[in-house]
């Protein structure tokens, strides 16, 4: 019988991709997600009844061991960017993975893949930050033998990252930013499945892997590269983190008094802080090269799903390059 793999979050964007490269690779999928009627995408990433979406609550000791009886490697994809309701940074990301490895440890699983953030540092300012951190430890404590992935902002068709910046272009001539000038080193999504599927094969050793791209560049240049891809003009503005912290304490009062009603998925305080950090890889970290992936560019990506974005859509190339044969 084919090998048994549980992938918790394994609907959401890092998930699925791991969920596919698993099926190829022959293995049993189980997709373990809070609600699992919404996962059910999942199941044509295999033949018939290989990939599987399963009930699981990371915060419940006998949900998160009932999804991973009879596997042989569990991967751990939760996390939260902003805390709502019982999903805060502590629960999931700090004690939901340490839940993980303690059970997968008690189970006699032998592998397990977590996927964390670069970033992570138990004494950092930013509760997300130090939840990562907290999380790694709790992993480490019970599965010393863990692969532990640090990607950088991570692109791909279905991020919240250059979809949602191009998504405001539509609405305002304007493009502000907070941070503008801190670096990032996007990596696509499915090369860090890919690093995730060797950790579950067995081909990446032990340790903790710092993922980015090959492109290092700032918060503005990125943008600035975005609006070349889906062709729009926009003034690019730099907001001052006294003033970002004005408007992300006015945001996330706005979410209290409501009594979360309104999310805040705009700004919080603590994405600030993050913000204000590079979000880079160490140069003396493990990558993407130990693993011998080498990584795609952002160029040969972000055309591929941004084009409806543009003016025209996909009808935007066609309509320029008209123009240049009659000029």
């Amino acid at each position: 019988m084919s090998k048994l793999v549980t992938i918790y979050g394994g609907s959401g964007f890092v998930g699925r991709y791991i969920a596919r490269r698993m099926a190829a690779e022959g293995w049993r999928v189980r997709v373990a997600v809070r609600r699992p009627n919404e996962a059910m995408f999942v199941r044509p990433y295999g033949a018939v009844g290989q990939v599987e979406p399963i009930l699981c609550n990371i915060r419940d000791d006998a949900s998160v061991s009932a999804a991973m009886h009879g596997v042989d490697a569990v991967v751990n994809c939760v996390g939260v960017l902003n805390e709502l309701g019982k999903n805060a940074f502590d629960a999931v990301q700090a004690e939901g993975a340490e839940r993980i490895a303690r059970l997968a440890a008690a189970q006699s699983i032998d592998r397990m893949v977590h996927i964390s953030a670069i970033g992570a540092d138990p004494e950092s300012d930013s509760e997300y930050a130090r939840t990562k951190a907290q999380g790694e430890a709790g992993v480490l404590q019970h599965m010393p033998g863990a692969v532990i992935l640090r990607p950088s902002v991570i692109f791909g068709t279905e991020d919240q990252f250059f979809n949602r910046f191009a998504g405001m272009t539509r609405m305002s001539p304007f493009l502000p930013l907070v941070g503008a000038e801190t670096k990032f080193q996007p990596v696509y999504v499915d090369d860090v499945a890919q690093a995730a599927v060797q950790g579950v094969l067995g081909k990446a050793s032990a340790g903790v892997y710092e993922l980015g791209g090959p492109e290092v560049k700032s918060f503005r240049a990125l943008m600035q590269q975005m609006l070349d891809v889906i062709h729009r003009r926009r003034i690019i503005i730099g907001m001052p983190f006294w003033a970002a912290k004005i408007m992300a304490g006015v945001l996330d009062i706005a979410k209290f008094v409501s009594f979360q009603l309104f999310p805040n998925n705009i700004l919080t305080r603590d994405q600030l802080k993050n913000l204000r950090r590079d979000n880079v890889a160490a140069d003396d970290a493990k990558g993407f090269s130990d693993l011998g992936i080498e990584p795609a560019t952002l160029e040969s990506v972000l055309p591929e799903y941004l084009w409806k974005f543009r003016p025209a859509g996909q009808y935007d190339d066609i309509q320029n390059s008209a123009k240049n044969l009659r000029i």
